[in-house]
C-alpha cells in the first residue's frame, strides 16, 4: 500500500492486515505497552474540514507511535490562495513523511497522492471516508466475532459513509442494504465499483427505499446526519424528507434482537436517531469513536513505517 484513499483500493488481505495491526496495537496501549512505530516521523494534517474526532485521533495516534502530528488548516496553506496542488504536494514531500488530508473535493486528495512521493492517508471527502468505515469494520469484529455473513443496514442519506461502506462490506463480505429517499441514493460509480467487491466476497448489495426493507434481520444498523457539514441551508427541506428514515425504537427493533447500533458521529437526537436508540443498550458509538484512533493507527504505521 502507498496511500490509503479508499477501501475499493484495497484487497481483503490489506484491510484485514490493518484491522489486525489496529487490534494489535490497542491491546498493546490498553496494556501500556509503548509502540513507537514512526519514531522520528512527521505527519501532515491537512485540514480544509475541520472535525473534532478526526484532528485528535490523528494527533494522538501520532504522538502513540512515537512521531510528530503537524496540524494544517487551510489558513496555514497557500492552496486557498491558488497554488497549485502539485507545488503543494512536492514542497511537503521534502519536509514530511506522510500527509493526512480531510477537505471537501476527492480529487483533491487524488491529485495530492498523485504528485506527492509520499503516502497520503483520506481522513474524508464529500465522497468517501474509508477511515471511519476501518474503525467501523473493526468494531463489528470485536462485538460479533466475525465480519463475513453479517448484514449491515444503513438508513439516512447516500453520503460518504454509504460510499464507504458499500466499498468495505463488499470487500468483506458483509451483506449490505442501503435505505435512502429517491434522488439521494449512493454514488453511482460507486454503487457500479462495489458491484465487483460484492460479487468477488460473495455478499450482497440492496439499494431501496424502504428503511422496513433495509433493516430486516440486520445485524448492524448504521445511520448518519442528514445535513453534511456544508449542506445547512438545506436543513429544514432535508429534515421533512428523511424524518421516515429516522432511526427510532420501532423502526430498529424490526433488526435482530442482538443488532447493535453504530453511527460515525456527531449525531443530532431526534433527527436520524431518537435517544432511546443512540442512548440504548444496542449501541456501540463511543466503542466506535474510540477505534477511530486504533484503526488510523495502524494505516500510519503500515504506510509510513
Amino acid at each position: 500500500m502507498n496511500d490509503f484513499i479508499s477501501l475499493h483500493d484495497c484487497t481483503p488481505e490489506q484491510i484485514s492486515g490493518l484491522l489486525e495491526l489496529a487490534i494489535k496495537l490497542k491491546k498493546e496501549q490498553k496494556a501500556g505497552i509503548p509502540h513507537p512505530l514512526l519514531k522520528g516521523k512527521t505527519l501532515g494534517m491537512i485540514f480544509t474540514k475541520s472535525s473534532t474526532r478526526t484532528r485528535v485521533s490523528f494527533e494522538v495516534g501520532m504522538t502513540q507511535l512515537g512521531g510528530y502530528p503537524l496540524f494544517l488548516s487551510s489558513n496555514d496553506l497557500q492552496l486557498g490562495r491558488g497554488e497549485p496542488i502539485y507545488d503543494t504536494a512536492k514542497v511537503l514531500e521534502r519536509y514530511l513523511d506522510g500527509i493526512m488530508i480531510r477537505t471537501f473535493s476527492h480529487q483533491d486528495v487524488l491529485d495530492l497522492a498523485k504528485y506527492a512521493d509520499i503516502p497520503v492517508i483520506n481522513a474524508l471527502t464529500d465522497l468517501l471516508h474509508p477511515c471511519q468505515v476501518l474503525a467501523d469494520l473493526q468494531t463489528i469484529y470485536e462485538k460479533k466475532g466475525a465480519l463475513k455473513g453479517l448484514k449491515l443496514a444503513y438508513i439516512g442519506d447516500g453520503n460518504n459513509m454509504a460510499n464507504s461502506l458499500l466499498y468495505g462490506c463488499g470487500k468483506m463480505g458483509l451483506d449490505c442494504a442501503v435505505a435512502t429517499p429517491a434522488g439521494y441514493e449512493p454514488d453511482a460509480e460507486v454503487v457500479e465499483n462495489a458491484k465487483g467487491d460484492f460479487a468477488a466476497s460473495g455478499a450482497s448489495m440492496l439499494l431501496t427505499q424502504d428503511p422496513a426493507e433495509a433493516i430486516k434481520d440486520a445485524d448492524i444498523v448504521y445511520t448518519d446526519t442528514w445535513v453534511s457539514m456544508g449542506m445547512e441551508a438545506e436543513k429544514a427541506e432535508r429534515v421533512k424528507l428523511f424524518m421516515p428514515y429516522q432511526v427510532n425504537g420501532a423502526l430498529f427493533a424490526k433488526a435482530k434482537d442482538d443488532a447493535i447500533f453504530m453511527h460515525c458521529l456527531p449525531a443530532y437526537r431526534g433527527y436520524e436517531v431518537t435517544e432511546d436508540v443512540i442512548d440504548g443498550a444496542h449501541s456501540v458509538i463511543f466503542d466506535e469513536a474510540e477505534n477511530r484512533l486504533h484503526a488510523q493507527k495502524a494505516v500510519m504505521a503500515t504506510l509510513m513505517g
